[in-house]
């Protein structure tokens, strides 16, 4: 490739990471599906506001008071069942200053999140404690939390348990991961190689711990924009992804179409740390909506997203397939849709009710309620093979 070529392609990638890059392309292939040119999609005007209205119902149901409605974020899982974790855990860290305390909950957030993609209908974890039983992205959660409290990740397992550390991560097994999450003939996890493998590789970054991207979100004190936390998981963390580009996939029309998915949810997850040592988080809404299967199958179950062929409903796809590119990519434009719609329903604004928090309150959980309805086991309408690494 000529010199001209090389910094055109560096230029692309700079812009294929920024959520600007995201939001557009997603905007490109929601027109072209309005316009009718696409073999797999339609858009329904009435199954959007039936989304709207799921999303309304289950946020009514689980915050009267949607002032009160959190953050979605990694930290939810850790509370599931009612458990505050975290705060159960944080007595152990009692004295270290609150910038350190911030890394280690950074420590967690970034191994569960990278643990955290579609666990698959028959894998459930049993927490010994409380013996409570959980499955999906709250297993997934605890169960990471749970091998994080007990040094799993810690080149000190016994002296210094709660943090995670770089060297520790380099010799992660698949073997460890499926101790931790309790892994068995009877109890299988989807995309057990691969989660090993992301952290493994997330070892090898050049941080010492995850925490480490603190010092360098943090750097200038005071306000953090929510794109920086993304720009920095993304420049920091990209050699863990498959491919040089991460979440970025092509489609026939559009040219390549950014999700990154899981950065952004690792994003959100890391907006808690941060404000935990003091600094403001800015700008929430520049992130954008979630492409996974429970956004994704909640806009399929309303009706918001017709398939235009029945294989859509019975094959299984790969996360590069065009299908599965343009749903991903109307997931995104549709959020920004039903968000602004809630936030009209709510008498709310942006500021009051980001799309995180919309997310959280909200439409993950309506895709589930939807799901749940619809098929046995409440999987997503969409069936799609899954690495460990994006779904």
């Amino acid at each position: 490739m000529s010199a001209t070529g090389v910094a055109r392609s560096a230029e692309n990638l700079v812009y294929l990471r920024t959520p600007v890059a995201i939001r557009e392309r997603a905007g490109q292939v929601l027109k072209y599906v309005e316009d009718g040119r696409s073999p797999w999609w339609s858009v329904d005007a009435g199954g959007l506001e039936a989304a709207v209205q799921a999303t309304l119902a289950v946020t009514r149901r689980r915050f009267p008071n949607p002032a009160a409605i959190p953050f979605h974020s990694r930290w939810r899982h850790f509370e599931a069942g009612g458990h505050d974790r975290w705060a159960e855990l944080a007595p152990r860290l009692a004295g270290l200053p609150k910038d350190e305390i911030a890394r280690r909950m950074m420590d967690l957030a970034v191994v569960s999140v990278l643990l955290d993609a579609g666990a698959g209908p028959a894998w459930s974890w049993r927490e010994p404690e409380t013996g409570e039983t959980y499955a999906r992205s709250e297993g997934l959660g605890v169960a990471s939390f749970h091998m994080f409290a007990n040094g799993a990740f810690s080149r000190d397992a016994k002296g210094d348990p709660l943090r995670v550390d770089a060297e520790r991560l380099a010799a992660l097994t698949p073997m460890d991961i499926a101790m931790g999450f309790q892994v068995k003939a009877h109890n299988p996890l989807t995309g057990l190689e691969g989660r090993a493998g992301l952290l493994r590789k997330l070892g090898g970054v050049g941080l010492d711990r995850p925490g480490a991207l603190f010092d360098v979100i943090a750097r200038d004190g005071g306000t953090v924009k929510a794109a920086a936390i993304l720009a920095a998981v993304l420049d920091r963390l990209s050699p863990i992804w498959p491919s040089p580009m991460g979440d970025v996939w092509p489609h026939p029309v559009v040219g390549l179409v950014p999700f990154h998915k899981l950065s952004q949810w690792l994003s959100y997850s890391l907006v808690e740390p941060i404000e935990s040592a003091g600094l403001k988080v800015a700008d929430l809404d520049a992130l954008t909506g979630l492409p996974e299967y429970r956004n994704g199958g909640l806009l399929v179950d309303a009706g918001a997203l017709r398939p235009k062929q029945s294989r859509l409903l019975s094959d299984v796809f790969k996360p590069g397939d065009e299908a599965i590119v343009e749903w991903r990519a109307l997931t995104v434009a549709l959020l920004d849709q039903v968000g602004a719609h809630v936030r009209l329903h709510l008498g709310m604004d942006a500021t009051q009710l980001p799309l995180v928090k919309v997310l959280e309150a909200g439409t993950w959980f309506a895709g589930r309620v939807l799901a749940a309805e619809r098929r046995p086991g409440g999987g997503p309408p969409i069936a799609v093979e899954s690495d460990g690494t994006v779904f």
